[in-house]
């Protein structure tokens, strides 16, 4: 028999039975719980508590009107004034020459012709909201979302931008997410799940690859979990089976022992005291993961609404129901992304717009609904855009059936739900031909500051030290709670 204090004298001992032992646990929850070890800052007004409590609930700075968010990516930049913003005199004067400067991406390509929209709006809801008939399913929920019609990175490029809605500065790598400054003010509400979890697209990541859920500067426990695309989500979840039931206990007991046995011979490392919960936590993930990410459980007609009876939905609104139910059970923050950037439409914007509005309006409609029908609409924010529009005038790349759009990030749209903000308005406006945003503008920087209000924290408060310095999420640039899309301003928490 195994003499636990005698194996723990010896450090290689432990390392070795750890890699060897096959516990069964899942190396994506592995990997994520080991992390908490290398967690040692805690926000402002926050007592300092032992690692392995870091991600427990914490107090906000306000009262909360949310506790969780699902943000639909949507990378490319979708076409604000083919979707969401309708330029009649845009289509009036389809073919003529825009009268003003455009910066373009792709100069070779450049067109200063004007190209009108080929799809009808009309007006949806009791708020009349209008939207394109490439939008049907998002037209049913016009009075549950708020519609931002101003949005503007000042960046015309992908990465630049996408990097500022997350990390809030344009371009710029080694910044946390947003949802790791919320983890890191506010903990996790379930500790048996990671707290901020990314579904990925078959078909690969999205541009910018893994930076789109990096914990930048901050301690890896607070980079999003990625789950895998297709069954099984997450490997080596099951135990072998010669391990499962009582020799799993027994072997977690022994882990427990030696590690405990390693802490009386080390006081004060309260990382191994991170990591002897972190097996246990492990372990409890083997029946919530799975019991999180079986759909199976759901009705069919739940399965009907997000389109899973349909091939062209059925991948997208497999995720979109599996963020729904992760939320449910605590997950702070979920992320859906595509693969690539299919909304990034330079050619045939005839074929490939609508392609991927069949694929993603009706789950993400569907999403809102239902959270909406369980009562979760209140605490759940949703949250639907890309990283930058596109532009009013042809991208010449053949016939008339070939032509495109380019990138445009001075003005575009997107579209919140839920967690205290209003529904059935639409905030901001671009020009007369969507180009420039001009009423009501909302940076990223705007963005990030509402919602982290709404979770009941003031982003000027909520700092973290790196390199000598205070950081906060929107790094000094000026920024503003758009408090006109909110139903109320939170109210100060009680002490």
């Amino acid at each position: 028999m195994i003499d636990p204090q005698t194996v723990a004298s010896d450090r290689n001992h432990r390392r070795a039975f750890l890699r060897d032992g096959s516990l069964g646990i899942g190396t994506l929850a592995l990997a994520w719980l080991l992390q908490q070890e290398q967690a040692a800052a805690v926000p402002k007004g926050v007592s300092k508590t032992p690692l392995k409590f870091d991600l427990l609930p914490k107090q906000p700075h306000f009262a909360p009107k949310a506790k969780a968010m699902i943000s639909l990516f949507q990378h490319g930049g979708p076409s604000h004034m083919d979707l969401t913003d309708p330029k009649p005199e845009l289509t009036r004067l389809d073919g003529t020459d825009y009268p003003g400067d455009i910066a373009y991406s792709f100069v070779n390509e450049a067109s200063k012709k004007l190209m009108g929209t080929r799809w009808k709006f009309e007006k949806h809801g009791q708020c009349g909201m209008e939207l394109s008939e490439l939008l049907p399913e998002t037209a049913g929920i016009a009075d549950d979302i708020c519609l931002i019609r101003s949005m503007h990175t000042g960046a015309n490029g992908h990465e630049v931008s996408i990097r500022y809605f997350h990390g809030g500065i344009p371009g710029v790598l080694g910044r946390p997410h947003l949802a790791s400054w919320l983890l890191y003010g506010l903990g996790s509400e379930t500790q048996d799940l990671p707290a901020y979890m990314v579904l990925t697209d078959p078909g690969g990541h999205p541009v910018d690859g893994v930076n789109n859920w990096s914990s930048g500067f901050m301690p890896p426990l607070y980079q999003g979990t990625v789950i895998r695309p297709q069954e099984p989500r997450i490997l080596n979840l099951d135990p072998p089976a010669h391990l499962r039931g009582e020799p799993q206990r027994q072997n977690l007991d022994l882990l427990q022992a030696l590690n405990l046995g390693h802490a009386e011979r080390f006081p004060g490392h309260t990382d191994l005291e991170a990591r002897i919960a972190s097996y246990e936590l492990a372990a409890r993930m083997q029946t919530a993961a799975r019991e999180a990410l079986d759909i199976s459980q759901e009705t069919k007609a739940t399965h009907d609404m997000y389109g899973l009876d349909n091939e062209i939905t059925r991948e997208y609104g497999t995720r979109c129901l599996i963020a729904r139910r992760l939320v449910e059970r605590g997950v702070r923050f979920v992320q859906l992304f595509l693969a690539g950037q299919p909304w990034d439409n330079h050619s045939s914007l005839g074929t490939a717009l609508p392609a991927i509005c069949k694929r993603t309006d009706k789950p993400a409609a569907a999403l809102v609904k239902d959270l909406k029908q369980r009562g979760m609409l209140d605490e759940v924010i949703v949250h639907w855009g890309g990283e930058i529009g596109r532009l009013p005038v042809t991208q010449n790349q053949g016939g008339p059936e070939k032509h495109g759009r380019d990138h445009n990030g001075q003005g575009f749209s997107i579209w919140l739900a839920g967690g205290g903000i209003r529904g059935g308005m639409v905030h901001g406006a671009t020009d007369e031909f969507g180009h420039k945003a001009i009423e009501n503008v909302v940076t990223p920087n705007d963005f990030q500051a509402t919602l982290l209000r709404q979770f009941g924290l003031d982003w000027n408060q909520l700092s973290f030290p790196h390199n000598g310095q205070t950081q906060i999420l929107t790094a000094g640039r000026p920024a503003r709670v758009t408090s006109e899309i909110l139903h109320s301003p939170p109210q100060v928490a009680a002490d």
